[in-house]
């Protein structure tokens, strides 16, 4: 079975949205899991909850973009990931929700705050560990049936050494995106800004150690059979993870310019969704040794040609929109936080 111009189109715009995912609610999630060691008091627990409070549910959209967009393009992929990961998946939205709820009411109810700084934190976490683990387990490989139904056990099933590994890898990504945006957006000079840019190295460091291991693991003890024709693109992906990081670090101890330090740590986090691509490509989810069923990939688990015709036209009517939206939002609330900004936080 060849792949078709829309079938390759729509495997990429996938991890496009994922990417988009990753980079734009992983500094949200690495903030929130950053919370309760970075801001002391009350003030600075306000700071950081204001950084991310005009943005995070505009951020999360991305996320239930690309589940409909894989549920239209790829219902195969679709119907087997979120059936099989169905209890991570619900740990995940209750994470979100968590984390939603504390951010509304923690302004508004000082009594309980305790309670909501320890859903900030709880809500942030769970969904930054358990992205990496499923994405560990789709390119590890999970088992199938003949239907391309997960065969495995429910949640503990999909917990391995290399999933556990992939989870570090995207906690430790995330909190290194969420320590470079605290010290872009808090107040300068603070001792939060202070913390936040202290822990950048430490954290970025930690995402260099867990992307080598994770990826000696992968190409030592999980073989992947990767597509020989993207080996260069996937070298010069591995060398971009690394480079942003590098830049990312030589504008935080050469340049102290912690906007750079931020747009380069995104990229690096974008350049890993590209590395995950082009290693996985065509697959979507592969199908361990003991598996029955075939693995789903873009030739064998997508819609009709016509379907995805018509979701090419919409997207380039409609993600320009969401760009247009995020410039706009990001442009009006750009700039560190300041005192007049924490009234309703």
């Amino acid at each position: 079975m060849e792949l078709t111009f829309f079938q390759g189109l729509w495997f990429m715009l996938i991890f496009v949205l994922i990417a988009g995912y990753f980079v734009l609610d992983g500094f949200d999630l690495g903030s929130g899991v950053l919370y309760p060691f970075v801001a002391k008091g009350d003030t600075e627990k306000a700071v950081v909850r204001r950084s991310i409070g005009p943005v995070w549910d505009g951020n999360e959209v991305w996320l239930l973009t690309a589940g409909g967009a894989l549920f239209a393009a790829f219902p195969a992929a679709y119907a087997t990931t979120f059936s099989g990961f169905y209890l991570a998946i619900m740990l995940v939205l209750f994470g979100l929700i968590v984390r939603a709820v504390s951010l509304e009411y923690r302004g508004h109810d000082p009594k309980w705050g305790r309670l909501w700084d320890g859903c900030f934190f709880v809500g942030s976490l769970v969904p930054a560990l358990l992205f990496g683990v499923a994405v560990g387990n789709v390119f590890a490989g999970i088992p199938m049936d003949a239907n391309g139904d997960y065969s495995g056990f429910p949640l503990l099933g999909l917990i391995s050494p290399f999933t556990l590994l992939c989870g570090l890898l995207g906690l430790a990504m995330f909190m290194a995106q969420g320590a470079a945006w605290l010290s872009l957006k808090a107040p300068k000079p603070s001792d939060l800004q202070a913390r936040a840019a202290k822990l950048r190295l430490p954290l970025q460091i930690a995402a260099v150690v867990l992307f080598a291991l994770v990826s000696v693991y992968a190409l030592a003890v999980i073989q992947p059979a990767m597509d020989p024709a993207l080996g260069a693109l996937r070298w010069v992906f591995a060398v971009l993870v690394l480079a942003g990081i590098g830049v990312s670090l030589f504008f935080s101890l050469k340049k102290q310019c912690d906007l750079g330090a931020f747009i380069a740590q995104s990229a690096s986090a974008f350049m890993l969704v590209g590395l995950l691509a082009t290693s996985m490509f065509p697959n979507f989810v592969v199908a361990s040794a003991e598996s029955v069923g075939a693995s789903l990939t873009a030739m064998n688990a997508s819609s009709s040609e016509l379907t995805l015709m018509w979701m090419t036209i919409i997207t380039c009517v409609g993600l320009p929109l969401v760009l247009l939206y995020h410039v706009i939002i990001y442009r009006t609330f750009r700039g560190r936080v300041s005192d007049e900004d924490l009234a309703h936080y």
